[in-house]
């Protein structure tokens, strides 16, 4: 006597929910991503084209401030300005202990060429590469 079954074994898998999970990770970390911001001071960079891949161990920033024509200086996107003559010591004391040192320098399009040439010239001596910060055109 043989006995059949009624309700035979479906193979097949279905992807549909592997998808759905997917697509909201995928929006997800679109949503976060858009939320960090490197930068603590607002700058307006100016336009490049060309994008440098990169990773800056420190950041410069200067900001000018048109009304009093003063510059201030911050290290790491910090609030608190850094006096011109502390750059390179807080520099140093930053990279110390790294291999391939880069800096990554943020100018407000203002900003006279001067100033920036300082800091390049503190990056040249202690053999630092150096990027220049620009918004993507």
């Amino acid at each position: 006597m043989s006995i059949k079954r009624r309700a035979k074994v479906d193979p097949s898998f279905s992807m549909s929910s592997m998808t759905d999970i997917v697509f909201l990770l995928l929006i997800f970390f679109l949503v976060t991503s858009t939320l960090v911001n490197p930068n603590a001071l607002k700058l307006l960079l100016p336009k490049s084209t060309n994008q440098v891949a990169a990773k800056p161990m420190v950041s410069i920033s200067i900001k000018h401030y048109l009304q009093s024509n003063t510059f201030s200086y911050h290290i790491n996107g910090k609030n608190t300005p850094v006096a011109a003559g502390d750059i390179e010591g807080l520099i140093q004391q930053e990279l110390m202990n790294e291999e391939d040192p880069t800096i990554s320098l943020h100018v407000d399009k203002t900003v006279p060429m001067e100033q920036v040439v300082n800091v390049m010239n503190i990056a040249k001596r202690n053999q630092y590469r150096i990027i220049l910060a620009t918004a993507a055109e």
